[in-house]
């Protein structure tokens, strides 16, 4: 998977530029019409998928006995922190992760931001996370203005300021987060984060109607992918 998707012409040059605050081009014309879709979209994904909401929020309350979503502090555009929403898919444990997880998961969590195989996931969770059904509160992040439907992934402070140059973070804050991006849509979790991070910062780069449109065939594609597989 990951051979294919460094194969990829876009993918290809998105490794190999180094990126600065300087490679940022404003589109006014383009910013509007995608806050509009933003907009649009959301406000209808969350009328329709309002009884997939219900039936989640039951089956989180009546299986795994708690909140069914939570909120994550994480960084948007300009700097600015942000309650990022999504359906809980963790059973709460206070302990410090030194407690959790496996050396080897530890490790993965320092390099990576994310974890394989967390012992914390629920098996409901499991489920909303390979589906990415937990995402889906994040619709109303969008139609906040929070995020958009497509950006770059919103992140941690720590993360923002351990894995990006001072360069990369002023061209990365430039923009908006989304719900699904480049890294996202091309290999996710497959993707070492020193790849990922320069995908994140290639849209940042080459936003536009054209890639927006490709991202968004690529995510919709890869979650027909996913259904069938299982």
């Amino acid at each position: 998977m990951v051979t294919e998707v460094r194969n990829r012409k876009s993918v290809q040059e998105a490794l190999t530029l180094e990126y600065n605050v300087s490679m940022y081009k404003s589109k006014p014309f383009f910013s509007f019409f995608k806050r509009l879709f933003d907009v649009v979209s959301s406000f209808l994904g969350i009328v329709i998928l309002s009884p997939l909401f219900i039936i989640i929020v039951l089956l989180k309350l009546i299986i795994d006995h708690q909140a069914p979503i939570y909120a994550h502090k994480r960084i948007g555009k300009n700097g600015k922190e942000f309650k990022m929403l999504k359906f809980q898919s963790m059973r709460k444990d206070d302990r410090p992760l030194e407690e959790i997880l496996s050396k080897e998961q530890l490790e993965e969590w320092k390099n990576e931001f994310k974890v394989t195989n967390d012992p914390r996931v629920t098996k409901l969770g499991r489920f909303l996370r390979k589906t990415s059904l937990d995402e889906l509160p994040q619709l109303f992040n969008i139609f906040m203005g929070q995020l958009a439907v497509v950006g770059y992934r919103a992140i941690v402070s720590k993360e923002l300021q351990e894995k990006y140059s001072p360069e990369e973070q002023k061209l990365l804050l430039k923009t908006k987060p989304g719900l699904t991006g480049f890294w996202t849509s091309h290999g996710r979790s497959d993707i070492p984060y020193s790849e990922r991070k320069k995908m994140e910062l290639y849209y940042c780069y080459k936003r536009g109607v054209w890639l927006d449109f490709r991202i968004l065939w690529h995510t919709f594609f890869r979650l027909f992918k996913s259904g069938e597989a299982k």
